[in-house]
């Protein structure tokens, strides 16, 4: 009996003290639910690792009471004890499955009304191709995998987010606009590393040989143990979600390794795959009818800009800092593109260069951005397991955190763009690079990430690459790209002093002089004073000449290496350049998740489906409907019609006779932010989409209102307390 009584006040004390953070737990699922229905169609990935932590524990506590209830029926109990501690046992194990249940809603993204992940997908998917946003490119041909064809209302969204992108980059930062072509010789991307690096792991079917990008199927393994395996420990998962986090970074082997490690295999057949092996991405071509002169179709449009440095910078005043910006078509082979406009073969890049002195990379505007807090997600806290948080991004810099002003500066400029075309703030973060993830030339590397039913997707990558490619164009070109900082005063320096005896070397390598000769001329300090010191005690090195591809033998005759005292009249140096890369497909898509929702209908029969678009972005800014088919309401319509388009406004006017509920409900679905209803010869009314909510207006001044909105100077707040407000009872709205 005493022994029972240990276990059941244990128990007891267990569930008490569980089932308060459980009852919290429940608590927030549900104010998260109801901030769901306003702004997530789906549970968040931290509820699901609260939910995990909680079965885990949950589970052993079932364990400790099963094993209790065994031991009291060994120890031949008394009957009231057992069935007790049975009923404590079945007690728990209610609390378990209710917790299963939630957990189950969580990774599959449904759970209080909110949206399963996939269906909310599908259901914003179905909407975008059906009124046109975009759709499979050549579909009468069944269409080509990666390919998309943008319709009226997606080329006009587009066309919104570039434009705000020039006004906010371009145009706020006095940037040099370039537009290069697609076509790119192959010495350029030779030189920039494409050719030999621009690659993704592929594996194949054995027996097929269909083909697989190695990391996908691995992901996809991941993602779905996570999501559909209950039953894995809190540990497996942690390690599963530690695959997925370094997956990017595995090498061919590695990633071989743990394909076979967890018997993944052909998705299709079910057949074994080959060894990972790597596949360029890029689309390759000739340039001419010779066929003799290779190049590829650009895989980034950043080339086009480095190339371009010596004119941009002669351009400038020959001043740093500068920066070039281009927008244009990039294009990479998938080997298994999915994902609609998140994965695509061909898609569109903005990309600015900004070119700035290595020893000064302050920024004399970073003050504007220095108090933005947003999630950032720096290295630090990825490694110990910890989740993004709001740092101010004054103190991120100043801790080190970011690297450099610069830096920080664009990654707070990049922030003010997502935001303002109406990326939700809460699903936005700023993650870090890690050490092994970033190249041995780069200083500091940031991607956004925007959340999408998809997961944390990588939309913009915001890079300190140092002078890599400035310096990889200037060694394969031959043609110095650099700056001049010229001093008031000529300033005494130590020099290194590389002279090659041409003599000797011409005599020793002939025809090859002049290659030997450059290579020498273009050793930096270390390596130079490495050559001297070796050529002193041994009289002879090896040496690699790149341009010949082997290394030739260099004696002491061939050059000398000294330091000398000069005077400089300037400093000549590489500039560092600061790279924020946009992908504008992927940043469109995750805007129309963060844009969609679904609301009841009048009669509450069907649910509506509703873009909120800012009016920034909207493809199309205002409607124009009569009430009814009247000549005269017609024609006032036609009069608006005519104002916003001298007003530059895009508008839509719809003299059918189908209702005005419908007429809403049809453009509220293209994310038109307002609608003019003409019901009289002298006056309007303004309806905006969100809120539903009406104003009236004489009809000379619906144009005038609606240009005010749409461009920023005045809110729909303030138009709200300006107007009358009508009823929107009085009109069938929906």
């Amino acid at each position: 009996m005493r022994y029972f009584l240990l276990i059941a006040l244990s128990t007891h004390s267990f569930g008490h003290n569980f089932l308060s953070p459980l009852a919290t737990l429940r608590s927030a699922h549900s104010t998260l639910s109801h901030a769901f229905t306003r702004r997530r169609p789906y549970p968040t990935i931290q509820m699901e690792e609260t939910l995990r932590k909680a079965l885990a524990e949950k589970q052993s506590a079932v364990d400790s009471q099963g094993n209790a209830v065994r031991a009291l029926k060994a120890a031949k109990a008394a009957k009231a004890d057992v069935d007790a501690a049975i009923e404590a046992l079945n007690g728990l194990k209610l609390e378990k499955a209710s917790i299963e249940k939630q957990l189950q809603a969580a990774v599959s993204g449904a759970g209080d009304g909110s949206l399963n992940r996939e269906a909310f997908r599908q259901t914003v998917n179905n909407t975008l191709e059906r009124r046109l946003f975009y759709i499979p490119s050549f579909k009468i041909y069944r269409g080509v995998a990666g390919l998309y064809d943008y319709g009226p209302p997606g080329c006009a969204v587009k066309s919104n987010v570039l434009g705000f992108w020039r006004q906010h980059f371009v145009l706020e930062e006095n940037m040099l606009e370039v537009d290069c072509p697609c076509v790119t010789p192959e010495v350029v991307l030779k030189a920039s590393g494409h050719v030999d690096k621009f690659t993704d792991l592929m594996v194949k079917d054995e027996k097929t040989g269909t083909c697989y990008r190695a990391d996908h199927l691995l992901k996809d393994f991941c993602n779905e143990k996570l999501q559909k395996d209950l039953s894995i420990t809190a540990e497996k998962a942690a390690e599963l979600k530690h695959v997925l986090a370094v997956l990017d970074d595995l090498s061919s082997e590695e990633l071989g390794a743990k394909i076979k490690e967890y018997g993944i295999t052909a998705p299709d057949t079910k057949n074994p795959l080959s060894d990972p092996y790597p596949f360029n991405l890029m689309f390759q071509t000739s340039i001419g009818p010779s066929g003799l002169s290779p190049g590829y179709m650009r895989p980034e449009t950043a080339q086009g800009i480095f190339v371009n440095f010596k004119d941009l910078y002669y351009y400038n005043g020959n001043k740093l800092p500068f920066a070039a910006a281009q927008i244009g078509q990039a294009f990479r082979n998938e080997i298994s593109p999915r994902q609609g406009l998140l994965r695509v073969r061909e898609f569109t890049l903005a990309e600015i260069e900004h070119f700035v002195d290595p020893e000064n990379k302050s920024h004399p505007k970073f003050s504007e951005v220095a108090n933005l807090e947003f999630l950032m997600f720096p290295r630090e806290e990825q490694m110990s397991g910890h989740s993004a948080k709001k740092i101010p991004l004054g103190e991120a810099v100043s801790r080190g955190i970011v690297n450099n002003e610069t830096l920080g500066y664009f990654i707070g400029r990049v922030y003010l763009f997502l935001t303002r075309l109406g990326i939700d703030e809460d699903r936005l973060r700023f993650r870090q690079h890690l050490a092994n993830e970033m190249a041995h030339y780069a200083a500091d590397c940031w991607d956004a990430e925007i959340e999408s039913s998809y997961g944390w997707i990588e939309c913009v990558g915001i890079a300190d690459r140092s002078a890599y490619d400035l310096r990889a164009h200037t060694d394969k070109s031959g043609v110095a790209l650099v700056a001049q900082e010229k001093f008031s005063e000529p300033r005494e320096v130590e020099k290194l002093v590389i002279n090659p005896v041409k003599k000797e070397l011409g005599l020793a390598f002939k025809g090859n002089q002049r290659m030997v000769v450059e290579a020498l001329e273009a050793m930096n300090e270390k390596e130079a004073l490495e050559m001297k010191a070796t050529l002193e005690s041994k009289g002879e090195t090896e040496f690699l000449v790149c341009t010949l591809g082997k290394n030739v033998t260099i004696t002491k005759s061939m050059v000398t290496i000294s330091k000398e005292i000069k005077k400089e009249h300037q400093r000549v140096f590489t500039p560092s350049v600061i790279e924020p890369s946009f992908g504008i497909g992927r940043i469109i898509y995750c805007l129309y998740e963060h844009s969609f929702y679904t609301r009841p209908s009048k009669a509450g029969d069907e649910q509506l489906n509703v873009f909120r678009f800012p009016p920034l972005v909207a493809p199309i800014k205002c409607t124009v409907f009569p009430l009814v088919q009247n000549q005269q309401y017609e024609e006032v319509a036609k009069v608006i019609s005519q104002s916003l388009t001298t007003a530059g406004i895009s508008h839509k006017i719809d003299i059918t006779g189908t209702s005005i509920g419908k007429r809403y409900a049809r453009t509220d679905e293209l994310g038109v932010p307002f609608a003019i209803t003409v019901d009289s010869t002298s006056s309007v009314t303004i309806r905006e989409r969100d809120s539903k909510d009406q104003i009236r207006v004489d009809v000379e001044q619906a144009a005038t209102v609606i240009k005010e909105v749409t461009d920023g100077r005045t809110t729909w707040a303030d138009v709200w307390s300006t107007f009358p407000h009508q009823s929107s009872a009085s009109a069938d709205d929906e």
